[in-house]
């Protein structure tokens, strides 16, 4: 997988906005409905786990990116499935699927460590902010849209942090380059001295 170009691919901090209301509004719709059948433990687990996966969605869909989508989607299918059976509790839970969320954005649209590392400070702050909502205003609604509202700047942080990447990459290109020349020339002098 690549890192992002931003000027190619990615969502806009307004499509990502947007996305994260509907997120909001659909989890807090589907946590009410499904609340009295599962319990709000089982039902919030539920709702956490469809919102990820929704996210995950959004996020491999925007990237431009064609590689891998099948394999970062049965990944995260497996990881979900794994956490909701082993009956984890619900702040390791939560953990697990924004840990889930945060390594796809970092696959997806970022091209080195240090650009993921202030994702995964996004992705923790948000979280902080969830809990800070739903423990002031008792609200899923309020919890979820404080969630994905932080998550919209995700598109703010560069795909590289540093410039350095960009010159060692096109160092290693020009080696290859002289690497490839040398062994086409050698294969070329073998096969005219027979």
């Amino acid at each position: 997988m690549s890192a992002r170009d931003n000027s190619i691919c990615g969502p806009s901090i307004g499509q990502s906005i947007v996305s994260g209301l509907v997120l909001s509004v659909s989890g807090a719709a589907l946590l009410a409905v499904l609340g009295p059948f599962l319990g709000i433990g089982g039902a919030l687990r539920f709702v956490i786990a469809l919102l990820g996966l929704a996210y995950v969605l959004f996020l491999v869909g925007k990237s431009g990116e064609r590689v891998g989508r099948v394999t970062t989607i049965a990944c995260w299918l497996g990881a979900a499935f794994v956490a909701w059976f082993v009956g984890l509790p619900l702040v390791a839970y939560v953990l697990v699927h924004v840990g889930l969320v945060w390594l796809a954005r970092s696959l997806y649209y970022y091209s080195g460590v240090l650009p993921a590392l202030a994702d995964l400070g996004l992705s923790v702050l948000g979280a902080a902010f969830a809990v800070w909502a739903a423990r002031h205003s008792g609200s899923a609604w309020l919890a979820f849209w404080c969630f994905f509202l932080a998550q919209a700047f995700f598109v703010l942080i560069p795909a590289s942090l540093s410039g350095r990447e960009t010159e060692h990459a096109s160092v290693a290109d020009d080696a290859f380059s002289r690497a490839h020349r040398a062994a086409e020339a050698a294969v070329r002098r073998l096969s005219t001295a027979r």
